[in-house]
């Protein structure tokens, strides 16, 4: 295990771990196009739909060869594939790396019950056949310490093709928007979301926006007081009474709950 985690130390280094090249942040953007490759470790999972693929769910890139997303992302019997360098989905234009999954290559947590969403574990790990082409567009995303919380309020960026209402069409052009976390004190309150929520989870949003359909596996992209941005969260469920509910704000797996785990697998495969 310490061989993998001294690789993934090095492999952040020599690439920029968590340092776009294209800021993220030159606008203020919540729910709009995010700006070209600025979340660099930004993938598409998508699948096969007849000749074609499509977008399934969102996942990061954590290291050349790994790729971590949502369990509730994973369908048996599925083909998927992971595009990276991703911005408009419609659209070839250049950067795209598409690199095919072998099922016995994917990896979801143990813990996971796909009956039960709320239930968390909702993770999973997806080793690529070959290492992706690290470049000004496609980049690693950092994996927080082991156990580290964020205080309330928290800026945070979430990012994906997800739809603008429940049930919708999945965007074209990658977007982005501000959610500042929620911590667990105020997110297991009776009246928001109460026992549902773990404190293996993530709440963010207080309703103001939140991810959606298709945002699932994405990242929650928080910038750290050294300047990195570290992926502190995995999409995974909204309300069902809508994305944007008030004090239903959007909850997502906690990966710094999951690094011995993430550790273990990679380690191990």
């Amino acid at each position: 295990m310490w061989t993998i985690l001294v690789t993934l130390l090095l492999a952040a280094e020599a690439h920029g771990c968590g340092q776009p090249t294209y800021s993220p942040l030159t606008r203020v953007a919540n729910g709009e196009d995010a700006i070209p490759y600025s979340w660099p470790w930004q993938v598409s999972l998508q699948y096969q739909r007849g000749d074609g693929y499509a977008h399934y769910c969102g996942g990061t890139l954590i290291a050349p060869n790994w790729v971590m997303t949502a369990a509730h992302g994973i369908v048996k019997g599925f083909q998927y594939r992971v595009v990276l360098g991703e911005y408009d989905l419609i659209r070839a234009e250049g950067p795209e790396q598409h690199i095919p999954v072998n099922p016995g290559d994917i990896f979801v947590h143990p813990g996971w019950n796909e009956s039960c969403v709320p239930c968390g574990n909702d993770i999973a790990l997806i080793k690529l056949p070959h290492s992706a082409e690290l470049n000004d567009k496609v980049q690693l995303g950092c994996i927080p310490p082991s156990g580290k919380a964020l205080q309330n309020v928290y800026p945070c960026y979430i990012s994906g093709w997800g739809s603008l209402y429940f049930g919708g069409p999945v965007l074209d052009k990658l977007q982005q928007a501000l959610l500042p976390t929620v911590d667990y004190e105020h997110c297991s309150r009776l009246d928001w979301w109460g026992l549902t929520v773990k404190e293996t989870m993530i709440c963010a949003g207080w309703g103001y926006r939140a991810g959606c359909s298709g945002d699932s596996g994405g990242p929650l992209n928080c910038q750290a007081s050294d300047g990195r941005w570290y992926v502190h969260g995995v999409t995974s469920f909204v309300c069902g009474c809508g994305c944007d509910t008030l004090k239903k704000p959007t909850v997502f797996t906690r990966v710094s709950a999951f690094n011995s785990w993430i550790e273990e697998t990679m380690a191990t495969h």
